[in-house]
C-alpha cells in the first residue's frame, strides 16, 4: 500500500464538471490510500473567514480582471460570448481530482472507502484554527417560489462556524440577503448563478443573533463523489447519475464505502462539494458548505471476480456503513443516455420525486434479489416492513430518493 497527498491548487482541481478528458491529478493503484484536500466552491460567501491567507485556496479563488486561476467553471464552452462566465455556470461544484486507478476498466467495480474527514481550518488572523461554512437558500431551491415573507422572491446566505469538540455541530454566526454583485470581469450577477464570485460585504446587510439557541449537528461528509461517466468529454457536477457525482447523502461520511461502476479506463475519480451538515431533501439549495480533507482508501474489484458477490451487476453507486446498505434512485437513472445530446441542460425540466423512487425500489429490489437471493415476493415484503425509503434531495436536477436495508434484518 502506498499514501499518496494530493493538495489543493489549480493543478489538481477542476470546476464544475465530471470528465474523462482531463489529465489525471494523481494515479494510484488497488489498496492505495490517498490524503485529499477539497474546497467549497460557496468560499466567496465570506472571503475573509474561507479563503483568505490560506495559499490553497487563494490560488483558486484569485480572479481579477487580468487573470482568473480557474477559468472553466462548468461543463459549457471555455470561448465566448458569455453572459455569466466561462462554462455559464453549468455545473458549479469545486472537484478535487480526477484520480485515475491503475488497471480499472469498465465493467469493474471502484470501492472508495472514507477513512477520515476533517474540517479545514481559517487562517485569516482573526478567525485562525476556527472552521466555517455557508449555507445558501437560493433560486434552485425547492422552497424558492413558496415564500411568504417580503421581499420575495430572495435568496439568503447564512454563515456557520463549526465546533469541533466533544460533540461536532454548527452555530449560526450572521446572514445577508443576496444583493447584486459585481464580479472581476465587469459582469452583475442578480442572483447566485456563477461559481465563485466574491460577496462584496459593503453592499450586503448582516444580520446578526440568527438562529439562537440553534446548534445544528455535524455530519461530515462529500457532498460530489463519483467516477466520469462514458457518455460526454466534460458532464455538469449538479445531476448525479449512474457513476455517483452530486448525490448529496449526509451518509456519505467517515466509515462510509461507496461502490462505483466504473465506465472509462482509469474510472477518474473526483471529490468535492464538501459538507459540514445537510437534512436529506437538501431543500433550500445547499447544506453548509465548508471545506473539508479526507482520507481515502481505494479498492478496485475487477468484473472477472464480481460474480457472486454483493457488486454482481452493479449499474449504480452503493453506499454501505457498519450498519446498513443504500441504493440511489433518481428520476433517471442514467439522464445522460435517456435525454440524449441537450441533456445536461433538459434534465431540470423533468425533476420527478415519482420517478426517483421507482428506481429506487427497483435497486433495492435488484439488490435483495440478487444478494440475499430472496424471491421477487420476499424482497418486496421484507422493503414494506423493514427498508426506509428517504428523499435524498430536491435541488440537483436529477432528483433522488434513496432506499436503505438495515444489516441487522438478516441472521
Amino acid at each position: 500500500m502506498r499514501h499518496h497527498t494530493l493538495p489543493v491548487s489549480p493543478a489538481t482541481v477542476h470546476w464544475g464538471y465530471f470528465s474523462k478528458a482531463v489529465a489525471p491529478a494523481l494515479t494510484l493503484r488497488s489498496g492505495d490510500r490517498a490524503t485529499i484536500e477539497t474546497l467549497t466552491h460557496h468560499a466567496g460567501d465570506d472571503y475573509e473567514r474561507m479563503i483568505a491567507g490560506d495559499p490553497g485556496a487563494e490560488s483558486i479563488f484569485r480572479w481579477t480582471r487580468e487573470h482568473k486561476a480557474v477559468a472553466r467553471r462548468g461543463a459549457g464552452p471555455t470561448e465566448g460570448p458569455f453572459r455569466r462566465g466561462s462554462g455559464e455556470g453549468i455545473g458549479v461544484h469545486l472537484l478535487t481530482g480526477p484520480v485515475a486507478v491503475e488497471e480499472a476498466e469498465p465493467g469493474d467495480v471502484l470501492e472508495v472507502r472514507i477513512l477520515d474527514v476533517r474540517p479545514r481550518p481559517s487562517r485569516h488572523a482573526s478567525h485562525a484554527g476556527r472552521c466555517f461554512g455557508s449555507n445558501a437558500a437560493a433560486s434552485w431551491g425547492f422552497h424558492y417560489h413558496d415564500l411568504i415573507e417580503e421581499p420575495k422572491p430572495r435568496e439568503v446566505v447564512t454563515i456557520f462556524e463549526l465546533d469541533t469538540s466533544d460533540e461536532p455541530c454548527a452555530r449560526a454566526v450572521y446572514n445577508y440577503v443576496w444583493t447584486p454583485q459585481t464580479d472581476p470581469d465587469g459582469v452583475v450577477h442578480p442572483t447566485i448563478d456563477y461559481p465563485g464570485v466574491p460577496v462584496d460585504h459593503r453592499s450586503v446587510r448582516r444580520r446578526e443573533n440568527i438562529l439562537r439557541n440553534v446548534k445544528v449537528p455535524a455530519r461530515l461528509h462529500f457532498g460530489t463523489m463519483g467516477l466520469a461517466p462514458a457518455e460526454a468529454d466534460f458532464v455538469s457536477s449538479i445531476p448525479p447519475g449512474y457513476t455517483g457525482g452530486n448525490i448529496d447523502d449526509w451518509r456519505i461520511g467517515k466509515g462510509a464505502r461507496m461502490y462505483y461502476p466504473v465506465a472509462v479506463a482509469g474510472g477518474y475519480f473526483s471529490v468535492g462539494d464538501p459538507h459540514a451538515a445537510q437534512g436529506d431533501s437538501e431543500l433550500g439549495g445547499t447544506a453548509i458548505e465548508a471545506s473539508l480533507t479526507g482520507e481515502f482508501e481505494f479498492v478496485l474489484h475487477k468484473r472477472r471476480a464480481l460474480g457472486g458477490t454483493p457488486l454482481e451487476g452493479l449499474t449504480h453507486p452503493l453506499l454501505e456503513t457498519d450498519q446498513q446498505w443504500s441504493v440511489y434512485g433518481f428520476t433517471f437513472p442514467n439522464y445522460l443516455a435517456a435525454l440524449g445530446p441537450n441533456a445536461q441542460i433538459e434534465v431540470a425540466q423533468h425533476a420527478s420525486l415519482d420517478k426517483a423512487m421507482r428506481d429506487a425500489f427497483r435497486k433495492l429490489r435488484r439488490f435483495l434479489m440478487t444478494v440475499h437471493r430472496l424471491s421477487e415476493d420476499e424482497a418486496i415484503a421484507l422493503m414494506s416492513v423493514a427498508a426506509d425509503f428517504g428523499v435524498t434531495q430536491v435541488v440537483d436536477a436529477n432528483w433522488g430518493v434513496h432506499g436503505s436495508i438495515r444489516k441487522s434484518v438478516f441472521t
